[in-house]
């Protein structure tokens, strides 16, 4: 019923859904590799401790154009959203973290951000080029994958609908 919906919300919206399986049997549903990280603020994250809310999980560099609009974004989302059961967590896949640093400062993301490595990334099914977006669930089963630049309106609305909004 839930991907009816989705599909059903992007079609009536007229919104290029770039990145959103456009049929049942596109749509991604397995449950989310768990990983254990410490984010840049010293501070340890465990995806498991989320189940029960939606978590939008974006894997991202400092050098990504694209990655560097969205970001802004996902963290205005946690602050509309984050009451209603959202939580944004953020993967970046640079080599070292001073560039990171620096790159969380300028954009005040307020976001956890954890480094990521190729072990983390083929967890997620192998990710070669950024951005790349998963949406897991409150059940903690990815519900959309999104690889590249995406239309952030029709991403939001994904949100708002796995958030019963």
């Amino acid at each position: 019923m839930r991907r009816l919906l989705i599909v059903l919300a992007c079609v009536s919206l007229s919104i290029s859904c770039k990145g959103f399986p456009q049929t049942p049997s596109g749509f991604v549903h397995k449950s989310a590799p768990q990983f254990v990280r410490t984010d840049l603020s010293g501070r340890k994250i465990d995806l498991k401790s989320y189940r029960g809310k939606v978590v939008l999980l974006n894997f991202w560099a400092t050098w990504c154009a694209s990655c560097q609009v969205e970001l802004p974004r996902f963290a205005e989302w946690q602050k509309k959203y984050g009451p209603q059961g959202l939580q944004v967590l953020t993967v970046s896949m640079d080599d070292g973290d001073a560039p990171v640093r620096k790159a969380v400062r300028r954009l005040r993301l307020g976001l956890p951000v954890v480094m990521g490595d190729a072990r983390l990334g083929e967890a997620y099914g192998g990710v070669l080029g950024l951005p790349v977006t998963f949406l897991i669930g409150r059940d903690g089963f990815i519900t959309a994958e999104v690889e590249g630049e995406t239309n952030l309106n029709a991403l939001e609305s994904h949100v708002a609908s796995l958030l019963g909004r």
